[in-house]
């Protein structure tokens, strides 16, 4: 997902494709009673931003294919993102009240095992520094904001944007399965020396020496 914002008039054509079949221009035109140009221009927006999805139509009897449009899952999360705000702080919370602190932490780190797993198929590289720049390589793939470079003879990762933000509780749980993910992958320890949850302006990471 390359952008998560989305104008008004965006967010109203997403509204109409959310869980109807798939629209064409014309359907979005008299649905939302604006000119052809400017809902193609809010649809290139959004598939450029991963919201809707474009798929070409052959008709009998036309040349040109027809091209319709629906919503993606990410849709869903854009729509609903204050919802998962709750449900997955929720989530942790009711694991902890099942199981108390051993539950949570066997679900913590096996979710950590998990990723690693993931991005260890990635990550070729052999010093845990190359490892750490590849790994934010592949966040920045996905759509995350970070910056690494040095200072001070070591190698420091400002995380500017956050995958988990919906997924945030009080306890900053899911933090520690990115940090302990991080070091699983990288194969040495991964500190944070500064949180946005803690109200710095982004989360900063180093490799523990």
């Amino acid at each position: 997902m390359a952008e998560s914002t989305v104008s008004a008039a965006g967010l109203k054509i997403v509204k109409l494709l959310v869980g109807n079949p798939p629209h064409s221009v014309t359907d979005l035109v008299q649905a939302t009673g604006v000119t052809r140009t400017a809902v193609t221009e809010q649809l290139h927006e959004l598939v450029s931003a991963g919201f809707v999805e474009q798929s070409a139509e052959r008709l009998p009897g036309r040349g040109r294919p027809r091209y319709l449009f629906k919503a993606t899952n990410d849709a869903l999360v854009l729509l609903f993102s204050s919802n998962q705000r709750l449900v997955v702080p929720a989530i942790w919370k009711a694991i902890h009240e099942i199981g108390g602190d051993q539950l949570k932490d066997k679900v913590q780190k096996k979710t950590s095992r998990i990723l690693a797993d993931h991005y260890n198929g990635k990550v070729t590289a052999k010093k845990p520094e190359d490892r750490l720049r590849q790994l934010m390589s592949i966040f920045i793939e996905e759509g995350g904001i970070l910056e690494a470079v040095e200072e001070d003879g070591k190698l420091v990762v400002y995380k500017r944007s956050c995958p988990f933000i919906s997924m945030v509780d009080a306890n900053h749980t899911i933090c520690s399965v990115d940090l302990d993910m991080m070091s699983q992958v990288v194969g040495r320890p991964v500190l944070r020396t500064a949180c946005r949850h803690d109200g710095d302006p982004c989360c900063k990471i180093e490799i523990q020496k």
